[in-house]
Order: C-alpha cells, then sequence, then structure tokens
C-alpha cells in the first residue's frame, strides 16, 4: 500500500489544478467554475523519491446528505479518512474564509495529519494571505501557484518529509533523499562537459557547437562521502528576445522547469569570455525562485590574468547580485578537470546554508542590537515600531518582522535588516526572505 496524499478543501481554490501539477500531467479536468470535481480521482506520483497515491476530492460543502452537494462531502470524507496527509487547499488570494476555518476545524477533528496550502499565491498581495493561514492552527502554509508551478518543488519536500517513514527506513537516520543539483548558464558555457567530468564518463555530447543540449538530463551520482546527488544537466539559456524556434522554446522551458525543482544551482560560466548581462539575468532568476547558488567559473585554464579576471567577476557579482552577497565561487576547468574536486563540497556547503534554522533566542538578541544600532526611520512623521521576528522557514530562510505598521517600512531599512541577518548568521549566498507584517493597534478607530 503505498501512502495516500488526499486534496480538500472547498469549491474552486485549485484542488484539481494541484492534483495535476504533482501527479505531473492533466488527469483532472480544470475550469474556472466551482464543482466542477464531483467523484474522487486517482493517481500514482512519485513526490522527491516517494511513491505515493494522490487522490483529488469534491469540494467541501454544508450541504444535505442527500443532495448532490452533501454526497459529494461525503465521498470527500471517506477520503480523508484513509489519507496518509491531507493537503487543505485555501485561495491566497480570497483569505481565509469563515468556510476554511470551518472546515479546518473538522479537519482537526478527524485525527489527520494536515498540511495547509495557500494555492494561487503568484501575487505581492497573497504574501499576507498566506500568513494569515497560521491562524487556522494547523501548522506552516506552504504559498504555491498550482496553475504556474511556483513552489511546487517545497510542497512536494514537505509532503515527502511528512509522510510515514517507509518499513525499511524506519531504522535508518537521516535523509536519504539525492541533493537537487540543475547546472544551468548560457550557451556553449561547458554545462555538459562539466556533468562529464563529475561522473567520469561521456554521458552527454560534448562539442564546439553551442546548443548541443535540447533537453534536461537528470543523471545521479555519489559524492566523495557517498552521499547521493542528482544532477540535472539543462540547455544552454539565450535572452528571450533570442530565442526564435518552438524546440528551443521548449528547451528553455524544461531549463526553467529544472532550475525550479533544484535545491542548489550551479551557474556555469565561461571564465575567458566573463560575466555577462545574460549571467546575471540567470542569477536573479534562481534568487527569485529562492534556490542556492554557487558561480562555477569554468574554461579557468584557458584565462591568461587569473587575479585580475577573479577580481572583475567577484566585483561585478557584488554589484549586480547585492541580493545574493557573499555568493561563493568556484575556478574549475571542466576539460582538463582542474578544481573540479571542489564543486560538490561547495555545493554542500551551500544546502546547509539554505538549510539553515536560527535558535530563536539568538534571534531575538540579533533583533534587539539590529534595532539599537540604526533605530527604524520615520515614516509619515511617526517613527515606526518593529517589535519582534520569527523564522518562518528555512529553504531558503524566511523571516517575518511584525511591528506597527511594519509593511510601510523603506526598503532600504529591509536591506539593512537583511544584510545584518546575512553577516551575523553567516548566510552567504543564499536568498533571505525578510516579510514585515502590521499589527492593528486596537486603541485606533477603524
Amino acid at each position: 500500500m503505498l501512502p495516500i496524499v488526499v486534496v480538500a478543501g472547498r469549491p474552486n481554490v485549485g484542488k484539481s489544478t494541484l492534483f495535476n501539477r504533482l501527479a505531473g500531467r492533466r488527469i483532472a479536468l480544470v475550469a474556472d467554475t466551482p464543482g466542477v470535481t464531483r467523484d474522487r480521482k486517482e493517481a500514482e506520483a512519485t513526490l522527491r523519491g516517494r511513491d505515493v497515491t494522490l487522490i483529488d476530492t469534491a469540494g467541501l460543502e454544508e450541504a444535505a446528505p442527500e443532495t448532490l452537494a452533501g454526497r459529494m462531502r461525503a465521498g470527500s470524507a471517506s477520503a480523508v479518512e484513509q489519507a496518509d496527509l491531507v493537503l487543505f487547499v485555501i485561495d491566497a488570494r480570497a483569505g481565509v474564509t469563515p468556510a476554511d476555518a470551518h472546515f479546518a476545524q473538522w479537519l482537526r477533528r478527524q485525527g489527520k495529519p494536515v498540511l495547509v496550502v495557500a494555492n494561487k499565491a503568484e501575487g505581492r498581495l497573497a504574501t499576507s494571505s498566506i500568513l494569515d493561514a497560521y491562524a487556522l492552527g494547523l501548522g506552516d502554509p506552504v504559498g504555491v501557484s498550482a496553475e504556474h508551478g511556483d513552489g511546487i518543488a517545497d510542497l512536494m519536500s514537505e509532503i515527502a518529509d511528512r509522510l510515514p517513514a517507509k518499513e525499511e527506513e524506519v531504522e535508518a537516520a537521516g535523509d536519504d533523499r539525492p541533493l537537487k543539483l540543475a547546472i544551468v548558464g548560457r550557451p556553449n558555457a561547458g554545462k555538459s562537459t562539466l556533468l562529464n567530468r563529475l561522473l567520469g564518463e561521456e554521458r552527454m555530447i560534448t562539442g564546439p557547437e553551442p546548443g548541443l543540449t535540447r533537453d534536461a538530463i537528470s543523471v545521479i551520482l555519489a559524492d566523495d562521502q557517498g552521499r547521493a546527488v542528482e544532477i540535472v544537466d539543462t540547455a544552454g539559456l539565450r535572452r528571450r528576445s533570442k530565442v526564435e524556434e518552438s524546440l528551443e522554446k521548449m528547451s528553455v522551458s524544461s531549463a526553467i522547469q529544472a532550475l525550479k525543482m533544484a535545491e542548489v544551482v550551479v551557474l556555469c560560466v565561461d571564465a575567458a569570455d566573463g560575466i555577462h548581462d545574460q549571467d546575471l539575468q540567470i542569477a536573479r532568476l534562481v534568487e527569485r525562485e529562492g534556490r542556492a547558488c554557487i558561480v562555477a567559473l569554468n574554461k579557468w585554464d584557458a584565462v591568461a590574468d587569473r587575479n585580475a579576471t577573479r577580481k572583475a567577476v567577484t566585483e561585478r557579482l557584488e554589484d549586480s547580485l547585492a541580493q545574493m552577497k557573499g555568493i561563493p565561487v568556484v575556478t574549475l576547468s571542466a576539460l582538463t578537470g582542474a578544481g573540479v574536486e571542489r564543486l560538490l563540497p561547495a555545493v554542500r556547503l551551500a544546502h546547509e546554508v539554505w538549510n539553515k534554522r536560527v535558535p530563536t533566542g539568538e534571534l531575538n538578541r540579533w533583533f534587539e542590537q539590529a534595532l539599537e544600532t540604526h533605530q527604524p526611520p520615520l515614516v509619515s512623521g511617526r517613527r515606526l515600531k518593529l517589535r519582534y521576528v520569527t523564522q518562518a522557514k528555512a529553504r531558503p530562510p524566511t523571516f517575518v518582522v511584525f511591528g506597527t505598521r511594519a509593511e510601510q517600512t523603506p526598503e532600504d531599512y529591509t536591506r539593512y535588516l537583511v544584510n545584518s541577518l546575512r553577516e551575523t548568521f553567516k548566510l552567504p549566498g543564499t536568498p533571505i526572505r525578510l516579510q514585515l507584517r502590521g499589527t492593528k493597534n486596537p486603541f485606533v478607530d477603524e
């Protein structure tokens, strides 16, 4: 029996779209109309190495048992009874509704593990609704956009972490899942040659012609300590204006999807050419997706003045990627093998930073010191009152600052807090998410 993951929630929150996305194929009908799904639908899927049975259910509604809506709810309740994990889906754009709160209470009474999924979270306005989902009392919510695929990789990881351990894994210590690594970059940067060098065999076709790799190719190898790493080689990413042929568009789409599914991304750069604007665009995409990143300066053997090149690259990264300050840089030659042995240890270190959780006591002490060093600014003649901070999650490190009118905090002060976090807790190169949430003053009439 495979673990059963049930997708539940009120009508029209995107349950079937999420079901299709997790299943990896279009199985359930999807339309912008409540009540399209009536009978529950099942599919087998693999989520982060775990085989599961996914069940899509009809929308949860209060209705008399003899009505169609009542029978649909009974079918959903039956599916929940079998579940090893329930994905309780809410609409992040609509916020937490009374119906959501009602069915959250109902789910708690069922005694099943529940993971809250805030769907349709592709816009800035959805952020506050994701935070409001904590009020449901079902633990940390996961924000996703099932339609666009945003956040799905993180959701899959959360699902895999919460499933019952396999019988043969019960006595095993630690996490045996392979680290997900994607190699990305412009065409002809040496990505496939680098993968071949890591594997020790000619797995990928290589040559001087740019664009040889068309699809994202995944392989698994063991690092020096015997731990598994799943590496995905991707097609070269050119500027969007130069991508014309439909085949290349599909290759680019596949590469971006591999980047979204990765935990760590190696940005392969031709050191002889230096950092191009397109390399920086790719790095910004990595940051937007919240992935750990390492810059691999390939073809280092072809560089004449290495000191000047290293200095130029470092300065360009510092100036253009302030949101990933301290990004690790590894110099290597995939063709000769020089320096390649330093890449996977750097990947493991970046992965640890990306997964880092800061103890609450240390975080509070940092917050007090940061406010004393540079007090919050005046906004509309009144000083902001930032009261406390908490780490909402890791992967990447995400912090939430609460306070009166905290959402009005200027960008430069937010940058100051992020840089201080990065320096104090040794978080080089990883994206840091800092969310600011205002608290209501009960003595002010609305």
